[in-house]
C-alpha cells in the first residue's frame, strides 16, 4: 500500500510574520513593526513552521537566525512581497505607491558613522515612511543570507544573485592637527616621514585588505596608537596623537586637520550591492536610487582634498 504524503497547507498571511522576523531577527522588534504582541508573533511562526512541518529558525539569546529552509522559503516570501506590491504599483502608479518600511545598510564603520548616516536626514524628508537601519560592522557581512537588505563597501561583494553596482570612489590622504605640524617638522617629501608617528588599524583585526590604506604610501616605523575603529582613529588624530590615513568624507567633520604631503594620496571605489530577490521592492529602490544620486552629487566632496576644495 503506498503512503499518500500529507498535503502541506499553510496561512499566507503567516508569511508576513516570517518576512518581519526575518528581517528583525527578534520578536519583540518584529511584533513592533506589526504592531502586534511579541507573543502573537511567536505563535504564528511556530504554527507556520508546523503547518510546513519543518524549522524555519535557530533560536538562540541573540536572536532568530535563518535555518537552510528558512532561507530557502525567504526566497518565495519576497517574491510574494514584491508582486503583493507591483498590485499596488499597478493600480495607482508606481510614482503614486507608498514606499514604507524597514531597510537596513550594512557598511564598515567609517563611511557608515561618518558620512551615509549624514545623508540620512535628507533621505528621511523625502521618505518620511521608511526606517533606515545602519549596521556598522568591521567584518565581511554575508548577503546571501540576508544579513542586510543593502550593502555599501569599499570592494566589490561576490555572492549567488547579488546585483552589484560601483557608485563612486573617495580619496584617501595623510591629515594631522596644526598643534601636531607646529610640534613637528612639517614633511616635505615621504622619507620626513620616517621622522613622524602615525595612527593606523591593528594588522591582525583587518578583515578587509582595502581597510588597509596606509600601506598605499608606505609602512611607518611609530605607531602611536592603533584602533580597529576608523572614527577612533580619528578622533586620535584630532587631539594631536599622529599622522592618520583619513578618508575625506572623515577628515572633513574637523577643520583643524591639515593634509600632510597631499600629493600622495589613495582611491577606493564604493559599491551598493542588493539582493536580486528584493531589487524591486519599493522601499529598497528609494534607498538604492537615493544612494546613487547622492554619492554622485557629493563627487567633489568625495574626491578632493581640502586644498583642491579650497582652491
Amino acid at each position: 500500500m503506498v503512503k499518500t504524503p500529507r498535503k502541506l497547507s499553510y496561512n499566507w498571511h503567516d508569511i508576513v510574520y516570517f518576512l518581519e522576523v526575518a528581517r528583525a531577527r527578534n520578536l519583540v522588534r518584529a511584533g513592533q513593526k506589526l504592531k502586534v504582541d511579541h507573543t502573537t508573533v511567536s505563535r504564528r511562526i511556530r504554527e507556520l513552521e508546523r503547518c510546513l512541518n519543518t524549522t524555519l529558525f535557530k533560536r538562540s539569546k541573540s536572536g532568530f537566525a535563518l535555518t537552510e529552509t528558512g532561507l530557502r522559503l525567504l526566497q518565495y516570501a519576497e517574491g510574494m512581497e514584491n508582486q503583493a506590491n507591483l498590485i499596488v504599483e499597478t493600480v495607482v502608479g508606481e510614482e503614486s505607491a507608498d514606499a514604507a518600511g524597514a531597510v537596513r545598510i550594512a557598511s564598515m564603520e567609517g563611511i557608515g558613522s561618518m558620512y551615509l548616516t549624514r545623508c540620512i536626514a535628507d533621505f528621511h524628508k523625502q521618505y518620511p515612511s521608511i526606517q533606515v537601519e545602519m549596521i556598522t560592522d568591521t567584518r565581511l557581512l554575508d548577503m546571501t543570507r540576508r544579513e542586510a537588505d543593502i550593502f555599501v563597501t569599499f570592494f566589490k561583494p561576490r555572492g549567488k544573485r547579488l546585483s552589484v553596482k560601483k557608485i563612486g570612489e573617495f580619496r584617501i590622504a595623510l591629515y594631522a592637527t596644526s598643534e601636531y605640524l607646529g610640534k613637528h617638522r612639517n614633511p616635505a617629501t615621504v622619507k620626513d616621514l620616517e621622522e613622524h608617528v602615525f595612527v593606523d588599524f591593528i594588522d591582525e583585526h583587518i578583515h578587509i585588505k582595502e581597510n588597509r590604506w596606509l600601506s598605499d604610501i608606505l609602512r611607518p616605523a611609530h605607531i602611536a596608537f592603533r584602533s580597529t575603529s576608523l572614527v577612533s582613529q580619528y578622533m586620535a588624530a584630532s587631539n594631536g596623537i599622529g599622522i592618520a590615513m583619513l578618508p575625506s568624507y572623515v577628515a572633513a567633520h574637523n577643520s583643524d586637520l591639515r593634509p600632510v604631503l597631499p600629493s600622495y594620496f589613495s582611491i577606493r571605489d564604493i559599491w551598493l550591492s542588493v539582493h536580486e530577490d528584493i531589487l524591486h521592492i519599493g522601499r529598497i529602490k528609494a534607498v538604492m536610487n537615493f544612494l546613487v544620486k547622492r554619492i554622485a552629487a557629493d563627487r567633489n566632496f568625495l574626491m578632493l582634498s581640502r586644498t583642491q576644495s579650497k582652491a
